[in-house]
C-alpha cells in the first residue's frame, strides 16, 4: 500500500473534504492547491497498469502527484492540529515534530491518527474488529512503540489496511 493510497482511504474513513485537505496540508506546512491535493488523491499509472488491459483511463491521471513519507507524515502531523488545535511549544522543544527517518509508514500512521481522534487503546482495538481483525493489546503496544525498542513491531500493509477499513465503518455509518 503506498502513500498516496492511504491517503485516499483515510480521507474517505474520515470524510475529509477537499478545502480541509488543503487546510490540513496547510497545518502540517506543506502548501499545495486544491488542484494538487486532488492530484496526490488519484491513483497513479501503475496502479491501472495490468499486462492483460489496456487501460485507457491511465491516460487521464499523468499529472498524479506522488505522495512521498515527508508529504504523509506533513498530513497526518496537520491532521492533529485540524483535529485537536494547535499546541504552543514547550521551552527547550521545536517548533514542528521531527520526521521519523526509518520508521514504518503504517507505524506513523497508527500513532498519529490515534493522536488526532483522541483513541484509546480499546477504541483502535474494537476498530480492527469491526473489519474483522483480532489482535491483543500486547500486539498493539508493538505497533505503537519508538523503532528501536525491544519490544518493537513493525505493521504490516494488511493491518494498516483493516484499520483504515475499521475506521470507515465507525466514522461513516
Amino acid at each position: 500500500m503506498d502513500n498516496n493510497d492511504i491517503l485516499i482511504r483515510l480521507r474517505y474513513a474520515l470524510d475529509i473534504k477537499n478545502k480541509d485537505m488543503v487546510e490540513i496540508f496547510k497545518l502540517g506546512g506543506i502548501e499545495l492547491t486544491k488542484e494538487e491535493v486532488l492530484q496526490v488523491l488519484t491513483k497513479s499509472k501503475d496502479d491501472f497498469y495490468d499486462e492483460d488491459d489496456n487501460f485507457d483511463d491511465a491516460e487521464a491521471n499523468e499529472e498524479h502527484i506522488k505522495c512521498d513519507n515527508i508529504m504523509l507524515e506533513s498530513f497526518l502531523n496537520g491532521l492533529i492540529i485540524f483535529k485537536r488545535g494547535k499546541q504552543d511549544p514547550k521551552p527547550g522543544q521545536p517548533e514542528r515534530p521531527a520526521y521519523s527517518k526509518n520508521e514504518r509508514v503504517n507505524n506513523i500512521l497508527l500513532k498519529k491518527v490515534k493522536i488526532a481522534l483522541s483513541l484509546t487503546s480499546e477504541d483502535m482495538l474494537e476498530i480492527l474488529e469491526t473489519s474483522g481483525v483480532f489482535i491483543t493489546k500486547g500486539e498493539l503496544s508493538a505497533f505503537l512503540r519508538k523503532e528501536g525498542h525491544k519490544n518493537y513491531k513493525e505493521c504490516g500493509d494488511q493491518n494498516a489496511r483493516n484499520f483504515l477499513r475499521g475506521l470507515a465503518i465507525k466514522y461513516r455509518e
